[in-house]
C-alpha cells in the first residue's frame, strides 16, 4: 500500500488541486447566482441582450 501511494502521489496531489478548484468555482458561482450577480461579470444594464436574458416577464425561451 506504502509502495502504491510512492508511485502515486503526484496524480493523488493534482488530482486533489484540482478537485479543490472546481468545488471552489462551483461554490462562487452558486454564491454569485444567490446574490443576483451576472455569470459573465458584467452590468447587465448594458448588455445588448438585456431584455431577453434576465426579463421577469418574459416567459420565452431563448434556445
Amino acid at each position: 500500500m506504502l509502495t502504491w501511494l510512492a508511485v502515486n502521489l503526484g496524480n493523488i496531489a493534482v488530482t486533489v488541486i484540482l478537485v479543490a478548484v472546481v468545488t471552489a468555482i462551483i461554490i462562487k458561482l452558486i454564491k454569485d447566482k444567490k446574490a443576483g450577480k451576472a455569470s459573465c461579470g458584467c452590468n447587465c444594464s448594458h448588455c445588448s441582450a438585456n431584455c431577453g436574458c434576465h426579463n421577469k416577464n418574459n416567459n420565452v425561451k431563448i434556445i
